[in-house]
């Protein structure tokens, strides 16, 4: 059983960078795809990025201002995101779908982490 432990969220002012971090434990993960997906109150999950060995896919409200990134020695992937903006403001989850399939849908993922809140202030 694969548990994802998302870090690196926080309160930060618009334009400045933040990177978010997952962590994944319980067997190695460097088969599998992973994602980042992001959720606000009353709204449905969106997705953000995603990372299948070589292959990334960005939403276009991120792409060109974020890049996804693993460490496949660490079980961990990253998000950097720059010029962060307001409507950035949520809470971003980590997720894990097993094989190498790149998706955007969130119901393709099996694993999810409890999220880390991102606040983005003007």
């Amino acid at each position: 059983q694969v548990q994802l432990v998302e870090s690196g969220g926080g309160l930060v002012q618009a334009g400045v960078s933040l990177r978010l971090s997952c962590a994944a434990s319980g067997r190695t993960v460097s088969d599998d795809t992973m994602a980042w997906f992001r959720q606000a109150p009353g709204k449905e999950r969106e997705f953000v990025a995603s990372i299948a060995g070589s292959t990334l896919y960005y939403a276009g409200s991120v792409r060109g201002r974020s890049t996804i990134s693993r460490d496949t020695s660490k079980n961990t992937m990253d998000l950097q995101m720059n010029s962060l903006k307001p409507e950035d403001t949520t809470v971003y989850y980590c997720a894990l779908r097993r094989g190498m399939i790149i998706s955007d849908q969130s119901a393709d993922y099996e694993t999810w982490g409890r999220g880390t809140q991102v606040t983005v202030s003007s």
